[in-house]
C-alpha cells in the first residue's frame, strides 16, 4: 500500500505492548474541512483521507494491534452533495482494485459491515471480490463500516431474531447478548477497546452502539487527513493511562 506518512516499523519504546488495545476504531472526521481550510475541493480532503488510512492500517500492522475498524460512510451520508457521495462511491472501488494486491501481500484480511445492498452495483462487485480474495489472512482484520448506521444495524439483527423465533428456530428465554452479537454487521469480530474520533466532534455519530459499551473514547482536534503516526501514538499513550474496570472495583 503506497502511503506518504515515513514507515516506522516498530512500536515506540514508550509504548507498553502489553497494554495495546486489540482492536481500535476510528470515526475519521474532518476531510472536508481541511481541503476546504486549504482552499480546496472537499473531494482533495477525501483523497488524503484514504492516504492517511492506509498508513494507520500499516502501523497498526507494524505495532500488533490485531484490529482496525473505520466509520467510511453512514446511512446518514447519503445527505451530502450528490457529486461528493458520487465521488466517494468512486473512490472506494478505486482503492480496492489499487490496494487489493498488496493487502493480500501484506496478509490484510478486509471486511465491509453495513448495508451492502443499497450500495451501487460495481462497488458491490468490488466489495465482494475483495472480501473473498483476503478471507483466508490473518495479519490484521480491518473492518470498513460503508452505508452503516448503528440503530439500524440493531433494528435489523431485532428483525432477524424475531423472524426465527416466529419459525421456532429460538426461544424466546434462549436469546442472550451472544446470540444478538451473532446477529449483528460485524459478528464475529470482537468489541473495539478503544474509539478514537478526530477533527474535535465529541460524539458517536450512530457508530457502533451496541459494541462500544465499554471501549475508552479518545476525541483529539487533529483532522482527519492531518492524523499520521505521532497523532496515533498520544492516543495509544493516552489509552494506557486509563484503568478498564467494566463496572467493577
Amino acid at each position: 500500500m503506497t502511503v506518504q506518512s515515513t514507515k516506522l516499523e516498530y512500536l515506540p519504546s514508550d509504548l507498553k505492548k502489553e497494554l495495546l488495545p486489540k482492536h481500535v476504531a476510528v470515526i475519521m472526521d474532518g476531510n472536508g474541512r481541511w481541503a476546504i481550510g486549504r482552499g480546496l475541493p472537499r473531494i482533495m480532503g477525501h483523497k488524503q483521507g484514504v492516504n492517511i488510512l492506509k498508513d494507520l492500517l500499516r502501523c497498526c500492522q507494524d505495532w500488533g494491534i490485531k484490529a482496525l475498524t473505520v466509520y467510511a460512510f453512514s446511512t446518514e451520508n447519503w445527505g451530502r452533495p450528490k457529486e461528493e457521495v458520487e465521488f466517494l462511491m468512486t473512490l472506494f472501488g478505486g482503492v480496492l482494485r489499487q490496494e487489493l494486491g498488496e493487502m493480500l501481500q501484506e496478509n490484510v484480511k478486509i471486511s465491509f459491515v453495513g448495508n451492502l445492498q443499497a450500495l451501487p452495483n460495481a462497488l458491490q462487485s468490488e466489495i465482494s471480490r475483495s472480501m473473498e480474495e483476503t478471507k483466508h489472512n490473518r495479519g490484521i482484520y480491518f473492518n470498513v463500516a460503508t452505508n452503516y448506521g448503528g440503530r439500524e444495524e440493531i433494528l435489523q439483527a431485532c428483525r432477524a431474531i424475531a423472524k426465527k423465533v416466529d419459525q421456532g428456530i429460538i426461544q424466546p428465554s434462549e436469546i442472550d447478548q451472544a446470540i444478538f452479537e451473532h446477529h449483528l454487521y460485524t459478528a464475529p469480530n470482537c468489541d473495539p477497546d478503544l474509539i478514537i474520533r478526530t477533527s474535535g466532534e465529541m460524539r458517536l455519530s450512530n457508530f457502533l452502539l451496541w459494541q462500544l459499551a465499554y471501549s475508552e473514547i479518545y476525541f483529539t482536534e487533529t483532522l482527519w487527513p492531518d492524523f499520521d503516526r505521532s497523532e496515533f501514538k498520544k492516543a495509544l499513550s493516552a489509552y494506557q493511562q486509563r484503568e478498564r474496570r467494566f463496572g467493577k472495583v
